[in-house]
This record gives structure tokens, sequence and C-alpha cells, in this order.
């Protein structure tokens, strides 16, 4: 058994790992609540329950918040999917987390909004971004050419109207919720864009 001396470094890892974890989770909140320029260090080292110098000492201060968290949304938007699903598969797994986590979702239409660090068109983060949804345009285009989605569509159509779908429920809920008929969060929203969708881009026979 190590003695304490020995656990104590360890212990101490694990202790600084959990208050990076909690001001993350509370930067999420305040950013998504009121965008990058709205967003307040105090505010989110109050909502993590820690001393506002420790922001700056983990992540160097607000704008290192932001760039960790995108960098958490884009590894995550890469293992979102498994390999080989389909094209319903793939759009419930985003919507599943994009509704399950509308503070994150927030925070990307934030960032979609231009707010934030990096905002022009010329920067590093918008440039990867605009490579993924090039690479997602690529692979829906190839299921149109392997006949598991219709040709009749453009791609970029396709993908526009299924981040569109994806994302209403965040950015315009009370008006999802009138046209709809349902809870913008709902399991019953969830099912009925998966079907509408694929009913939309179903290849005819």
């Amino acid at each position: 058994m190590a003695s304490p001396a020995r656990r104590a470094p360890q212990e101490r890892g694990k202790a600084a790992e959990q208050t990076r974890e909690r001001i993350l989770k509370a930067a999420v909140e305040e950013f998504g609540a009121k965008g990058y320029a709205g967003a307040r260090t105090a505010a989110i080292a109050a909502r993590a329950g820690v001393n506002q110098q420790l922001i700056s000492y983990y992540f160097g201060g607000k704008q290192g918040l932001v760039e960790e968290l995108r960098r958490r949304w884009a590894r995550a938007q890469e293992s979102r999917t498994p390999p080989g699903a389909t094209y319903a598969e793939s759009v419930a797994a985003h919507l599943d987390a994009t509704l399950d986590n509308p503070d994150w979702s927030r925070l990307v239409i934030w960032q979609a909004l231009g707010d934030g660090p990096g905002a022009g068109s010329d920067d590093e983060w918008a440039a990867a971004q605009r490579a993924r949804l090039r690479e997602a345009v690529e692979r829906t285009r190839g299921r149109q050419e392997k006949g598991e989605i219709t040709g009749e569509l453009d791609a970029e159509f396709v993908l526009l109207v299924a981040y569109a779908l994806v994302f209403a429920p965040i950015a315009l809920p009370r008006m999802v919720e009138g046209i709809a008929g349902a809870d913008p969060l709902s399991k019953e929203y969830r099912e009925w864009v998966v079907g509408q969708l694929a009913a939309m881009t179903r290849r005819d026979s």
C-alpha cells in the first residue's frame, strides 16, 4: 500500500483535474447564456465555486477557456457517429447530442454568429470549421452516390436542412413549438425530425 506521501501528488492532480472540469462546466453555462462578449470570468468562477484566479492559472483567462471548449466540441463531433451508421442514425445522434446539451449548443450558435475570439473568416478556428463542414458535405454526397439518399437534392442543401432542424429547438424554441406542436427538446420532436428528413431524402426506387 502506498504511503500518504506518495499518494499526495496523485490526489493533488486529481483535485486539480476536478477543479478544471468544474470551471469548464461553469464556462459552458455562462457562455451559453451570455455569449463570449457578455460572459465574465468572475461569474464563471462563482458558478464553479472557485477563486477567479484559478481561471487564469489553468486556462490563461476567458479566451483560453473558450478555446478549450472549442477543442472539446470538435473532438466530440468527430466521434459522435459510429462508422457504418445510416443517414437516419447519424442525424439522430447529432440531434440527441445537440438537444441533450443545450448550453453547449447555445455556445456553438453564439460562435456561429461571430461572437468570441477568432470570429473572423481568416481565423484558424474558422478555417478548421469550414474544413469540417466541407467533409460533412462530401460524406453526404457519398451517401447519395451509394444510393442511400436521393441525388435529386444538392448535398449542401441536405446538410444545411439537417443543421437547421437540429439547432432550431435551441435557437428558435418557441417558433419550433408553435409549428411542430411539440416540446422542442422532446423525444417526439426528435423522432418527427428524423422521420421527416428520412422521407425527404429517400431515394425513389
